[in-house]
């Protein structure tokens, strides 16, 4: 791992983005595996970002046992960590920039207000550019479909209507998801984004935002994420356990499985390194099954 505290461009540049809110957990393995080993195979670099930008949900200590399992697992990253609660000032300028084009409005919509919608904002408080009421920020997103060539799941379109306009910023004064990982995919170069499909119908909103953000958009690939028995996702919400700091090897083989990566038997009785090394050499991003939901019985 280097310390530097500069983003030197790249050919291939990924990241793995982990939220603090608890220890890595067997589906945020398969997550960090895979973004990392399609970056070692691309001779790219692979940066950690640390999405802490919502206290509420975080938990004191998680980003240092995160890092550290990186670490126990041989996932090495390059460049400083970044942390998004450090970076306010970019956010906000990001926000002005968006304001002076007309694209951001003030809603002050409840929970309440928003039922029966399906999560499609109706776009009551369109227009709506100053209030003294409690409000979040959203953007007016344009009526156009988008589409997108995935590198797992293939050709993707939806119409932004269908997705309809998204906060940037929340009523709590807290900076949203799709702000955020825009701003700083921008500001770290990254080329590639490798993560969950439990992420792809964000995507389209992330392609809207960085063209009004005039920047240019990652190339994405959404692996089936890792579900449980009932079909909920493997999730912290659902209390998926921390992943063994003490016995690596077998995870990691599990992961690669997850990922159709077919790795060999003797590896089992390798290390940590040996494990790795055989993902970055035989990395096939085409053997990565094109669905979305990858049962954890199966493997």
């Amino acid at each position: 791992m280097t310390n530097s505290s500069s983003y030197i461009s790249s050919s291939y540049i990924g990241r793995f983005a982990p939220s603090p809110s608890g220890p890595l957990h067997f589906g945020s393995l398969v997550a960090a595996l895979a973004s990392y080993l399609d970056a070692r195979a691309n001779n790219g670099k692979w940066l950690v970002r640390m999405e802490d930008i919502d206290p509420p949900r975080e938990q004191a200590g998680a980003s240092d046992l995160i890092l550290k399992a990186l670490e126990v697992y041989g996932l090495h990253w390059d460049e400083d960590v970044l942390y998004q609660s450090n970076r306010s000032e970019a956010y906000d300028q990001a926000i002005e920039k968006l304001q002076k084009k007309d694209l951001v409005y003030c809603c002050t919509c409840t929970r309440k207000e928003l039922r029966g919608t399906n999560g499609v904002y109706p776009g009551n408080c369109r227009g709506q550019h100053q209030t003294e009421k409690a409000h979040s920020l959203r953007v007016h997103c344009p009526g156009s479909a988008i589409s997108f060539n995935d590198l797992i799941q293939g050709t993707t379109s939806s119409s932004l209507n269908d997705l309809g306009d998204f906060i940037i910023k929340r009523k709590d004064g807290l900076y949203a998801y799709q702000l955020a990982v825009c701003v700083d995919d921008a500001f770290q170069g990254i080329t590639h984004v490798i993560r969950g499909s439990d992420l792809l119908f964000a995507t389209p909103w992330q392609l809207s935002l960085q063209t009004m953000m005039e920047v240019r958009s990652p190339v994405y690939g959404h692996f089936p994420v890792i579900t449980l028995d009932d079909g909920g996702k493997l999730s912290k919400q659902n209390h998926a356990p921390a992943i063994s700091l003490d016995n690596p090897v077998p995870a990691l083989i599990q992961a690669l499985n997850a990922l159709g990566q077919k790795p060999e038997k003797q590896l089992a009785e390798g290390s940590i390194n040996d494990v790795i090394e055989w993902g970055v050499k035989n990395w096939r991003l085409n053997a990565i099954a094109s669905r979305m939901e990858v049962p954890l019985t199966s493997l």
